[in-house]
């Protein structure tokens, strides 16, 4: 995030006007409509880069139901990628390319693919996940308030902390009856030498 990039709100209105065809069903296993790696392919291709190769085309293709969401959220992020200001600087390419094949996968297991066109919160957490894998932050922040406001949007970092959060009152719980049976426990002994 050292780099300043372009201004927030006009990528989060370009997320807004996100046309159908972006969300439109991914081709997985002969059925759907879109096909996920020629969207990333051509996007590369406007961002200066070559487009993909079989290889490479790999993460955007596949099989499983489990896919559907990604592959959306990847074409929604290519929608994203395409505005003119990325498109201008003809140097994302590469670290474009690596955030649509994996930076995606945790967000996408845990929020569906319109609700990052739909809600304002989601479309400004793509926004500056976005940005942040290009290595920019919205023109007119710190490094320090982008990241800020990145994690407090983190639909991942917001799952971590509620499993965390779990995780320590299941411990809390065990404690609390372990303690009710060593209680238990001693009040019995109690009562057998009485």
């Amino acid at each position: 995030m050292s780099s300043e990039g372009p201004v927030l709100e006009a990528l989060t209105g370009r997320l807004a006007e996100c046309p159908a065809d972006f969300l439109a069903e991914p081709r997985l296993g002969g059925r759907g409509v879109v096909h996920t790696d020629a969207v990333v392919s051509d996007l590369l291709v406007d961002l200066g880069g070559a487009g993909l190769d079989r290889d490479a085309a790999r993460p955007f293709a596949g099989e499983g139901k489990e896919r559907r969401n990604l592959l959306r959220l990847v074409q929604v992020a290519s929608w994203l990628l395409g505005d003119p200001w990325f498109a201008g600087a003809r140097r994302f390419a590469v670290p474009a390319s690596q955030w649509l094949a994996s930076g995606l996968d945790e967000t996408a297991g845990l929020v569906a693919a319109d609700r990052f066109v739909t809600d304002p919160e989601r479309r400004e957490e793509l926004v500056r996940a976005c940005l942040a894998a290009l290595g920019l932050r919205p023109e007119g922040e710190s490094e320090a308030q982008a990241q800020d406001r990145l994690t407090a949007l983190s639909s991942v970092e917001r799952d971590r902390v509620v499993r965390a959060t779990q995780a320590q009152l299941e411990h809390a719980r065990k404690v609390r009856e372990a303690m009710r049976r060593k209680a238990a426990e001693e009040a019995a002994a109690r009562e057998i030498r009485e």
